[in-house]
This record gives structure tokens, sequence and C-alpha cells, in this order.
């Protein structure tokens, strides 16, 4: 069954809560699909009109990011696995990012602190996949990867939390690998799972290192949710087109590093059926390192296994 959701603020919400009431109750296996908004809380269908804005029905102090859901899952249960199969993500017809001015340490670091912030407007073309934008006197051209920054269920932890970090449960997770085509597993933590989804990036490059990617609304997001009642995981898992994806965060950069190798050089042993230090030795050989962000207050590291790459 496919659901629709309406792009409205009695849909949207800015953080994770085990608390929080579905907006929907779907069976694994259905499909959602919906609009989202920009980062900063509006949409505009097409060029020209004026963007409406929206605002969170969980009225938080401070808005992080517009997230739609949660969405609940007949069965899910905590210890189980939620896979989120990404079927489309069509991005808007405009898109923004932004660098230097605000007090973080990639500014403290590259002197930009005390620089003017500067926008950059992009106007995205959602057919050819393309993208141009205007910095001073100059045109720039790019081809788009779209998909969602941000997928997660809610944390079995108490309380409000906020969506920048993302976590053992997913979240702002930024991985530009997780395009159309790509599944990623999540533990779930809560009965019925309770998924949220949003953060539409246009193109990202590894690391997002001015702090954002080519944020912009989605015209279409279509997902297929699926409970696996057998698969047990501790981290977020993907499988994409560019192979399958461990994890990790962390504040430390190395610890990141540690966690998302040490996720994979398990999956290589349950894999191949070999111990710890064969998996890490083949690891070494097959395995690629990146620095998915190092933007959201922790840091977050991703391990590739590249599909037929070991045989």
């Amino acid at each position: 069954m496919i659901h629709k959701i309406d792009l409205a603020s009695e849909n949207l919400h800015s953080s994770f809560s085990s608390d929080y009431e579905p907006i929907l109750t779907i069976a694994s296996g259905d499909s959602i699909q919906l609009r989202t908004p920009d980062i900063q809380w509006g949409y505009s269908e097409k060029e020209g009109q004026e963007r409406t804005i929206f605002t969170s029905r969980e009225k938080e102090e401070q808005l992080g990011h517009p997230i739609v859901g949660p969405i609940a899952i007949e069965g899910a249960k905590p210890g189980m696995v939620l896979e989120v199969r990404t079927n489309a993500v069509i991005p808007g017809w405009y898109g923004r990012n932004w660098a230097g001015g605000l007090p973080n340490w990639q500014n403290d670091r590259l002197g930009l602190v005390g620089s003017e912030r500067l926008e950059v407007d992009w106007k995205l073309n959602p057919e050819t996949l393309t993208g141009s934008c205007e910095i001073g006197s100059k045109e720039f051209r790019v081809g788009l990867s779209p998909f969602l920054g941000l997928m997660g269920v809610a944390p079995a932890e108490p309380g409000i939390h906020r969506t920048a970090p993302p976590r053992y449960c997913g979240g702002n997770i930024d991985c530009k690998e997780l395009t159309t085509g790509s599944s990623l597993f999540l533990p779930i933590a809560v009965e019925g799972g309770m998924f949220s989804l949003g953060d539409g990036h246009a193109l990202q490059g590894d690391g997002e290192s001015s702090g954002t990617a080519i944020e912009c609304p989605m015209d279409l997001v279509d997902l297929t949710l699926i409970v696996h009642e057998n698969m047990s995981l501790t981290m977020p898992r993907a499988n994409t087109a560019a192979g399958w994806i461990t994890f990790g965060f962390d504040k430390d950069l190395n610890a990141a590093a540690a966690v998302a190798l040490d996720e994979m050089v398990q999956f290589m042993q349950s894999l191949y059926g070999i111990s710890k230090t064969e998996a890490t030795a083949l690891s070494s050989a097959a395995v690629d390192l990146h620095i998915t962000q190092v933007v959201n207050g922790v840091k977050g590291v991703h391990a590739i296994l590249p599909h037929g790459v070991i045989r």
C-alpha cells in the first residue's frame, strides 16, 4: 500500500522523542510518498511562487531540522531492524547553502568567523539533475545527486532529543551515498519504530565542509519501510550503489572511525565466515573510510565495502 502524506505543519516536528504520537501507522512493506520543506521551513512549488512557511506541531523552543513524522510501523519492536528503501527523491527547483560568519570550529580554523555569512542561491533542474549558481561575476554548474540527510527512528532514552547529531538509531547522518536505490537499516529502539525523515540535499561532498549541503525541498520522496524481525543491529548500516556501508559517530574523529571500522569488520566476519583478525586484514585491502560529516556536533565516518571488490 502507498500512503501519501501532506506537507503541513501538523505533520512536521523538529526533535526526536519516544513520547510523540505518530502521524500515521503503516504495515511493514508499505510505502510513503510526500514532499519535504527546505531547511528554513519553507516550500515553493515553482519559480516565482512565494514560499509557504511551516512550523513544528511540537512547538519546540528552538527549531532544528523540519522533519516529517513520526510514522509507526505495525509489529516494529525494540531489537528488530527497520529497512528504509529509497525508491525516489526528486528535488524542488531551488536550493541554498551557506559559508562563513558563524563561530564554529571549521570557520575558526579557516579564519572565517568574522567574515560576512555568504548565502549561495542555486537554481535546480530536477529533470536533468543539474544545478547552477552565481558567485560574484561567475556562474558555476554542478550535477545533482539528491538524498535525504535525515532518516531515523526515535531513541529509547527518555526526553526530547535534538535533530542535529546522528545517533545509533539514525537521524542526521548526512551520508551522500543514500541516494535512490539504497537501503538504510536502522536499529529499532521503541515500539512502532517511530520513523521520521527530512533535510533534503541536492548535492553534498563528503564532510559537508561549510556546515550545509545544497539544502533543498523535495518535490517527491518515495520510501518503502520494512521491518526485519530476525535481524539485529546496534548501529545503522546501508546497502548502496557504492557498496555496503557501516557508520560511526563521535565527537572524536578517531573514535568515530573506530566504530565504523569495527562495525564493518564484524559485518565481514558474518559475510565471509572468517575471524576478526582475518576480516581486519581484508578490510585494509578493500574497505574505504570516508568522513561523512564534521559539522553536526558529533563527527561521522562511514566505511564502504564496494560490491564485488572481494570475490
